[in-house]
């Protein structure tokens, strides 16, 4: 309860002027000024304002102060803009799978009061090169944000030659997630039928969070902790459940919940320049919002069982719960195996091992779609994490800031051959890569590791996850470099070099070798791996994946179930199958 500041003893802060309050705040996180407005009526006032809320969101350098005065627009306040920020900020980055080998990458960007999770289709160097050519993507998924702050769940998927979008919820997001979950989730009915979402600040599974989470979220007061503890735990988390079913479930409830995508709502996810498409993006994002509240948060049980009798031939004059119609659409899979490798009868420990499919369906009155982005404990060989096959789940990659001693830390782009960064007249489709280069220590030595994570080959040569060069930055190479131009007949300036190792043909390169060769760093920050014997070039330069996007073409999503990640183990290029876009960049090699 709120007390008067002439007992909390906040007279010092509350005699600093507004400009000195924001400087101090600075140093709080949004959690803590929270905590701070709790103290006291007058420092609830003061820790209100738009100025202390507008440096919170500065703070959290999701999006630089411009574009922070146009997404405050579309909310009620800069408190509401950073409640979505601060939930969104652990979803940017890169996101990938090792299925399909030649590439599952999925980059996390800002959009207009949104993350939008976008596929980088893989593919041949434009004529452009690099930074002017444009990049192939596909939209994934978007969280776009409310005005009260709270977060809504649009995911995309394409069916029979039509786009649609499958509304769901943000079950929660912990700050230091490392895997993404696309789930089904139980929900409980409440309000007249209204489904009631979480609108928690911070999304953690911290108990102390938590607390804070209901805090600042009226709409859970009205729930008694007994009703919360029973929710808890008759609740059947999805993971528990059998790949198969799971995988049906997710196939079931997209179909169900599916809306055919307009022409105003199919457009662009992001600013493509300056100040551009502003207006198209407000609409959009207003008709996106729209959708999730119509088709998603006030569907009723009737809408659900209408669509079960379309799907199933259920006669609806036979009054059974929306559990039965589940229990009956699934009767094929209920009580039997759900093991992928199939065939004999489960024994007693396999059974356990598996949540049973009528308990799941029993933990809630209706079912929807989720996002859920949690950590995990995850071993990895050389930055690569390893992964679950049979989830539908994507994994992050760290990604080391480029400090000093680690300068060639990040995201870079290139080709294999010289001149570098553009095709040539003998070469004109050159295969694009994407590597993330790291930094680590492995027996006193200073190694940089450049994983590649994108290859823009037909048939996969290099596996995702592949080390394409190990270098020792404390051995400087002796190696003289062959060319002295780049192509362009721009002298090239040698910065220092080093010596390592490059990937080399091994068992079906699922246990690639390799060979000697050196890294050569360029004074204008171009990267050079040339291996020793073969004299093959990798050329490297640092990309800015945003950028890359804004300036790419769109092409149509893959269909709803292998949006999220390409489970099927492929070494060939799955997704130049599902766009007439992709046939011009796929020309014979």
């Amino acid at each position: 309860m709120l007390s008067d500041n002439k007992t909390c003893g906040s007279k010092l802060l509350l005699a600093l002027p507004d400009d000195v309050f924001a400087i101090v705040t600075r140093s709080l996180t949004p959690k803590d000024v929270f905590n701070l407005s709790m103290c006291c009526r007058s420092l609830n006032l003061l820790a209100s304002s738009n100025k202390i809320w507008l440096t919170q969101c500065e703070m959290l350098g999701v999006i630089p102060h411009k574009d922070l005065i146009e997404w405050r627009k579309g909310v009620n306040s800069y408190k509401a803009l950073c409640r979505f920020l601060f939930n969104v900020e652990p979803i940017i980055g890169i996101w990938v799978h090792q299925n399909p080998e030649l590439g599952n990458v999925v980059y996390v960007m800002p959009g207009f009061i949104s993350v939008v999770g976008c596929r980088i289709i893989p593919q041949e160097l434009g004529p452009l090169g690099i930074e002017e050519g444009p990049i192939l993507w596909s939209p994934v998924f978007e969280i776009v944000g409310d005005v009260d702050g709270s977060s809504v769940f649009i995911y995309h998927g394409r069916e029979r030659d039509i786009n649609y979008l499958y509304p769901g919820s943000v079950k929660g997001v912990e700050r230091n997630c490392n895997v993404l979950l696309l789930e089904v989730e139980p929900r409980q009915q409440r309000n007249g039928g209204k489904l009631v979402h979480s609108k928690s600040f911070v999304g953690t599974t911290n108990h102390v969070e938590k607390d804070f989470s209901r805090k600042i979220c009226p709409s859970e007061r009205g729930f008694c902790k007994s009703q919360r503890l029973n929710e808890h735990k008759s609740s059947v988390p999805f993971s528990r459940l059998a790949f198969a079913d799971r995988r049906k479930l997710i196939e079931t409830v997209t179909s169900q919940i599916r809306v055919k995508v307009s022409q105003a709502a199919d457009g662009l996810s992001f600013p493509c320049s300056e100040g551009e498409n502003l207006c198209n993006l407000r609409e959009r994002r207003l008709q996106l919002i729209q959708i999730y509240k119509r088709d998603h948060t006030q569907s009723d049980l009737g809408e659900i069982r209408k669509f079960l009798d379309n799907a199933y031939g259920m006669q609806s004059s036979k009054k059974k719960s929306f559990v039965g119609y589940f229990r009956e659409s699934f009767k094929h899979i209920i009580g039997k195996s759900s093991s992928i490798n199939g065939g004999r009868k489960s024994s007693s420990s396999e059974n356990n091992k598996y949540a049973q499919f009528q308990e799941f369906l029993r933990s809630g009155d209706s079912i929807g779609l989720t996002l859920h982005a949690s950590n995990s404990r995850l071993s990895s060989y050389r930055a690569w994490p390893n992964m679950h096959d049979s989830k539908f789940a994507l994994y992050k990659l760290p990604k080391q800031q480029a400090l000093t001693g680690q300068q060639h830390a990040g995201l870079w782009g290139g080709t294999f051959g010289w001149p570098p960064g553009k095709p040539s007249a003998d070469k004109p489709g050159k295969a694009l890569f994407f590597l993330l280069l790291s930094y680590a220590e492995n027996q006193g030595q200073r190694l940089l590791i450049g994983t590649k994570i994108l290859e823009g080959t037909h048939y996969v040569l290099h596996p995702n996850g592949s080390a394409m060069f190990i270098v020792n930055i404390n051995e400087p190479s002796a190696e003289p470099f062959p060319f002295n131009s780049d192509g362009d007949s721009k002298f090239l300036d040698l910065k220092e070099a080093f010596g390592g190792e490059g990937i080399a043909n091994g068992y079906g390169f699922r246990y690639p070798g390799s060979k000697p060769g050196s890294l050569y760093v360029f004074e204008d920050g171009m990267l050079v791996f040339m291996w020793k014997e073969s004299r093959a070039v990798l050329t490297l330069q640092r990309v800015n994946m945003e950028q890359l996007l804004k300036k790419g073409e769109r092409v149509p999503p893959l269909p709803p179930l292998g949006n999220f990640t390409y489970l099927t183990k492929s070494y060939s290029n799955v997704y130049a199958g599902f766009s007439n876009s992709l046939n011009h960049t796929s020309s014979s090699r």
